[in-house]
């Protein structure tokens, strides 16, 4: 009789957990909204960081998210924003920035530093994607 109610009642608490997790996790999880892009205007424009000759880079950025809060935070926060990425991309030269790879990686920077300027002030940092709509290194 012992094992019977012991296996009897591990059963039924192992359904209540089976059965109380989805409901958790579909209050937890909430529908995400429409993605939001946030232009970064004017395009960036720096010089380049080589050291034999004068180039420049100028590129075009925007910002995605679907959280509408984070999408205020980044237009509170522009001008931290703005100065990060000027000296994020003043730090390039153009020969790290030449092909595909190079701007990805110039890309996944860009955002993370989106992102801790974010969380530097408080404010929400769902920031998606950052884009590079337009680029030119001369």
């Amino acid at each position: 009789m012992l094992i019977l109610a012991v296996v009897a009642g591990a059963g039924g608490g192992t359904a209540f957990v089976m059965l109380r997790q989805p409901a958790e996790h579909a209050q937890a999880a909430k529908p995400l909204g429409p993605p939001q892009y946030i232009a970064m205007d004017p395009a960036f424009v720096v010089n380049l960081a080589d050291a034999d000759s004068v180039k420049y880079l100028q590129a075009d950025v925007q910002l995605q998210t679907r959280d509408p809060e984070t999408a205020a935070a980044i237009a509170l926060h522009t001008p931290l924003i703005r100065n990060r990425l000027l000296l994020l991309f003043g730090q390039q030269t153009s020969q790290q920035l030449t092909g595909r790879a190079g701007k990805e990686r110039l890309q996944a920077q860009a955002l993370n530093e989106v992102r801790s300027v974010l969380k530097s002030q408080h404010a929400p940092d769902k920031v998606d994607a950052l884009l590079f709509t337009s680029v030119v290194i001369q």
